[in-house]
């Protein structure tokens, strides 16, 4: 029976490790993106311009392996929270978004998949 229980147990991680943690899915996006002040205080801790509150960091960690694997880890709400980030960004400031793929993906590799993504084609 314990046998049986830490087996579950260690189940239950692996699968959870397979997607980021759900603790942001109910993040006020919204906000964010129609706060131009808020915004750019994420762009500048994402690019290492700026302080980052606990959840910018949180999101800085993640960037550059959800670029990597065009996501493959976040919910369908975490998906559609960084689609409409990342498209505020590339609206309203291009030349930030452009620094932001360089910092997160230098040798470029990874950008047109993920360009992909952000429009919703994976």
């Amino acid at each position: 029976m314990k046998t049986l229980l830490v087996l579950s147990f260690v189940v239950v991680a692996v699968f959870a490790a397979d997607k980021y943690n759900s603790k942001y899915d109910n993040f006020d996006v919204e906000t964010l993106i129609s706060n131009e002040r808020l915004l750019k205080s994420y762009i500048f801790c994402f690019l290492d311009k700026g302080r980052c509150t606990p959840e910018g960091s949180d999101f800085k960690k993640a960037l550059p392996e959800a670029i990597e694997t065009t996501c493959a880890k976040c919910s369908d709400k975490q998906k559609s929270n960084i689609r409409k980030v990342i498209r505020a960004i590339q609206q309203k400031h291009p030349k930030y978004w452009d620094d932001l793929v360089t910092k997160n993906d230098p040798s470029g590799k990874h950008r047109a998949n993920f360009d992909k993504f952000i429009q919703g084609s994976s």
